[in-house]
């Protein structure tokens, strides 16, 4: 058989907001503090790959002129669509 190790536990300080916060969680979802704590930092973890994500497509888009044109066109069809206000 092969056994992989356990990665070391952690300890945390989290105050009394961040027990509270935690609590919240693991009722809300039926389990346990340290269930809890495991998903939010790896939802966290994909927020932030996803945001990540967003921000350098964004940059990409901004950096080419045929869809800055394009988005403007469209922008200026939308107001003149929208009528006197």
């Amino acid at each position: 058989m092969n056994y992989v190790a356990a990665p070391p536990p952690i300890s945390l300080r989290l105050g009394r907001d961040g027990i509270e916060a935690l609590d919240e969680i693991a009722r809300a979802r039926g389990i346990t503090r340290a269930e809890a704590a495991r998903r939010a930092i790896a939802e966290t973890a994909e927020r932030e790959r996803r945001r990540s994500g967003l921000a350098a497509e964004a940059r990409s888009l901004m950096a080419d002129e045929a869809y800055r044109r394009e988005a403007g066109e469209v922008a200026a069809l939308m107001e003149q669509l929208r009528g006197p206000g």
